[in-house]
């Protein structure tokens, strides 16, 4: 009797440990897909003017439209894109029509395209503004002598490009003729695979509780059999 108990009670808290994880991986896949629709909806949003304070909260992914002047610098950040391998993100300074210089993410270069001259002057273009939040403690400093970023740091990079601590992302790139590849803001690089984690955690579950039963069952067959 006391070893059906006990099957009893670790099965049940077995099962009922695998159920919550279950449940609770449906709630972050609800939590999630709030987060994609809350970025999808400003990113596809009709651009406007650059905010004069803008918001690391509020204003995150706003489309904005900018007229100014790309200046020189540069700031390599280095990244890979599907089917084109590594490569780095351009970064650099951008003074707007209203005299204020902010950083600009004009998208991606190959590896051999490091050295490369690139245009700089008058330009218009829309992007979105970020503040990426790359930064963990793996991520390697900086390496400023090769100018290799590991992530993109809006407050470091803005330090030594003395600009605003503002980013804008481009959507699409203004150049014609230029090689440069935009990355803009989207939601394809946050998964949502919490459906899956959930049916594994219930899938879990059910086998959890099939053999528990398998077990009562079978204990309790032996003890009648004594």
């Amino acid at each position: 009797m006391r070893r059906l108990i006990f099957l009893l009670v670790v099965g049940l808290a077995g099962l009922a440990v695998l159920l919550s994880l279950g449940a609770w991986q449906m709630q972050r896949m609800a939590w999630k897909q709030q987060i994609l629709d809350t970025i999808g909806a400003r990113v596809d949003a009709d651009p406007v003017a650059l905010p004069a304070n803008p918001d690391q909260v509020d204003d995150k992914y706003m489309p904005v439209r900018l007229i100014g002047h790309m200046e020189m610098g540069e700031l390599h950040v280095l990244v890979s894109m599907p089917l084109m391998g590594p490569g780095y993100r351009l970064i650099v300074p951008f003074v707007t029509d209203d005299g204020r210089r902010i950083l600009v993410d004009r998208g991606f270069i190959r590896t051999a395209e490091k050295d490369l001259a690139r245009y700089t002057g008058e330009v218009e273009f829309l992007g979105n503004l970020h503040w990426p939040d790359e930064i963990d403690s793996y991520t390697p400093p900086a390496d400023l002598a090769a100018n290799i970023w590991y992530a993109r740091d809006v407050d470091a990079m803005a330090a030594v490009l003395d600009t605003l601590p503002i980013m804008v992302v481009l959507s699409d790139h203004p150049i014609n003729g230029s090689s440069v590849i935009p990355m803009p803001v989207d939601t394809a690089s946050i998964p949502n695979n919490h459906l899956q984690y959930a049916i594994t955690w219930f899938s879990l579950a059910l086998i959890w509780a099939l053999m528990t039963a398998y077990f009562l069952w079978r204990s309790r067959q032996n003890r009648e059999l004594t």
